[in-house]
């Protein structure tokens, strides 16, 4: 049923996530970790730091989690390595990201090694043009 202001109603079942803040540690982990990453775009995504490559997603915080874009062969060794699928809302993942564990979070070295993983995949995938701005 519409609003009264004309506009579709919200489909019932699912909220939005909150949109907290990460911590400090979880925010200079992702620094260190794509700060001289070759090609990347330092970006924001919902108010959060975001690397991309070739216009493609790599890597982003979202609340105090890093998620980053892998192959599939990867997303399954990440997977047994302890990450989980990426959803930034219940029920709606994000197919090909994956949600590390705080303890690769905390290893700088093993953050970095999955996000060159991850730009190894991303950059072999076609690069999407830049928006024009308004």
């Amino acid at each position: 049923m519409p609003r009264k202001d004309g506009k579709p109603a919200k489909r019932a079942g699912r909220s939005m996530p909150a949109f907290t803040k990460p911590s400090a540690a979880t925010v200079s982990a992702f620094e260190r970790a794509t700060e001289r990453l070759a090609g990347a775009e330092h970006r924001t995504m919902f108010g959060y730091p975001s690397v991309f490559l070739n216009g493609n997603m790599l890597a982003s915080i979202f609340q105090d989690r890093i998620m980053v874009r892998l192959s599939e062969i990867d997303r399954a060794a990440a997977t047994a390595a302890g990450a989980k699928p990426f959803e930034p809302m219940p029920g709606r993942g994000m197919k090909e990201y994956v949600e590390l564990p705080a303890t690769v979070v905390a290893d700088s070295r093993a953050l970095r090694q999955w996000i060159e993983r991850g730009r190894g995949y991303v950059s072999a995938l076609p690069a999407k043009p830049r928006k024009k701005s308004k």
